[in-house]
Parts: structure tokens; sequence; C-alpha cells
């Protein structure tokens, strides 16, 4: 009898099992499929973000020495677009400094979504989905907004995040205009997100611009670039391919006061007014970020 009883508890015991698991490829399945999606806002999970948070806030704090001033610029609740400078490669250590201290900062359970290009919003087994990125388009801010979510957006895009190492202080964005329009039409205030340090964790040494156009890259993928680094492991680097390891820059993030456009430039803003103002006064924070740093990669 007490044989039958081990045999049947063994046999519950592997059922649990079974279905434990099945539940988990499930989830797995289901995260996956939402990730190759791309554009499923609904794969934002703040129980998984509670879970990874501590080892990001580590890995951000220690080897990149993470720092995020201004964090109290940001609406306490509601939606806001923050405009960031894009920095780093396709390994956007700033990126990933800034998120961890905002869901630091404002809890796991507030919803954020941070835009990016479709590959990279596409990737699976990267977690990305799960912590709030989506692919970059006007469709996903809007319905982001609708969830009364801000939304980080970088205008500059593969241009800026690829620019040469020595123009790590500079503003880039490429006369790209179409977050204004984005916030005008949404009635969402601007916040401005400035970052130093991520154009250090490589030496980029050229965006591979008419590279792209000869290659026909850019067509293939609606990447403009094809940019060149030298990183390690392997030295020498194209679009990040070979993977290539950081070098531990240190990385600095000031989030600027918020800006209602409406307020500060009228009901028919011109585009190109907003534009250079705001890039102007993001490039004077970024030039002081610089002023601060004594040596590259040590900050």
């Amino acid at each position: 009898m007490s044989r039958l009883r081990s045999t049947l508890g063994a046999a519950v015991t592997a059922v649990d099992g079974a279905v434990a698991w099945g539940e988990m490829a499930a989830s797995d399945f289901v995260h996956l499929r939402r990730t190759l999606d791309g554009n499923d806002l609904d794969a934002w999970d703040p129980n998984y973000i509670r879970r990874v948070l501590p080892i990001w806030r580590t890995v951000m704090g220690t080897y990149f020495r993470g720092e995020v001033r201004g964090l109290d610029n940001i609406p306490d609740t509601g939606p806001a677009l923050l405009v960031g400078n894009h920095s780093g490669g396709t390994m956007i250590a700033d990126t990933f400094v800034f998120s961890t201290a905002f869901y630091t900062h404002f809890g796991p359970d507030r919803r954020f979504h941070q835009l990016a290009h479709d590959i990279a919003a596409r990737v699976p087994a990267t977690g990305i989905s799960r912590w709030g990125t989506v692919a970059a388009s006007h469709e996903n801010a809007r319905k982001a907004f609708e969830m009364g979510a801000p939304v980080l957006v970088y205008p500059g895009g593969d241009y800026e995040t690829f620019r040469p190492t020595w123009h790590s202080d500079r503003i880039e964005f490429g006369g790209r205009k179409g977050f204004i329009k984005l916030a005008l039409e949404q009635g969402v205030p601007i916040v401005p997100v400035v970052a130093i340090g991520g154009q250090e964790t490589a030496l980029f040494l050229t965006r591979g611009e008419r590279a792209a156009k000869l290659t026909r890259w850019a067509k293939a993928t609606r990447i403009k670039v094809l940019p060149m680094a030298l990183a390690p492991p392997f030295g020498v680097s194209v679009l990040d391919l070979p993977p290539r390891l950081p070098l531990p820059s240190k990385i600095v993030v000031e989030v600027l006061p918020p800006v209602d456009l409406v307020e500060r430039f009228g009901e028919n803003p011109e585009h190109e007014e907003v534009y250079n103002e705001l890039t102007g006064e993001m490039q004077d924070a970024l030039s002081e970020l610089q002023d601060e740093r004594t040596l590259p990669v040590v900050g």
C-alpha cells in the first residue's frame, strides 16, 4: 500500500511539474509571439520588471556607473513625450540606464514605453517587449498615450546612435521633426532627456551612409547606415556585428523640465522654430555634461 501511495505521489508530482512546465512554456511562447510582432503594448509586464529590476540596477549602477538626474521633471501621472539623444549603436546603454532609473523612481507598475527600430523591437529572447519596448511609430505612441503612459522616443534614430565618437557631445537629430507634430496632435508635453557616455562604449569611426546606399542595405532594412566601430573582443565591428562588448563608459542622463508646446510657442507653432529651440536647449545641456567629463570612458 505504501509503495502504491509512493507511486501515486510521484505520478502526481510529475503531472504537476508537466503542467507547470507547460504553463511556463506557453507563457514564453506568448511573449515570443508578442516580441516578434513588435507592436503589442500589452506585452509590457510589471511583474517581469519587478523581478529583473534589481539585476539591471546592479549592472547599470556598477558597470556603467549610471547616473540619472532630474527624474522629478517627468510628470507624476499621465502621458508625456520623452525626447532623447540616441547613443551607443545598437547596444544603447543609456536607454537601459534611464529606463532602470525610471522604474526605480516611479515603480514597476507605472506603464512606460520606449520606441525602437523595427528590427530591435522584434529581436527575441531579450525581454525588451516586457520592459515596454515597441516598434517606433506614431500609432504605437498614440496607443501608449491613451493608456496614460510616458513614451521615450529618439528622433535621431540610427543616424545619431552611430555618429562618430568625436561627436559624442552633439545633438544630431538630422532635421527630423516628427516628434513635434506628434506632441502637438496628442496635446502632451515634451520632456527633453539628454545623455552622455554611450558613444564612448566603442570607438565609432563612420556612419557608413554611402556604403549603405551602394550595397542597397538601406533599402532592404530601412537602416540608412552601415557603420564601422572598434571594440572588444573582435576588434572591428560593422553595425555591431559580430557582437561587441561595450566598454564600461560612465553614463550620465539628465532630464530637463517639460515643455508645453502650445503654452510656449502658441496654437500653431512653426515646427522649425520649435525644433531649433528645443535641440538648442538640449545641446546646451549636453555641452555642460561634456564639460564635467575629465576623461573618455572614465567620465
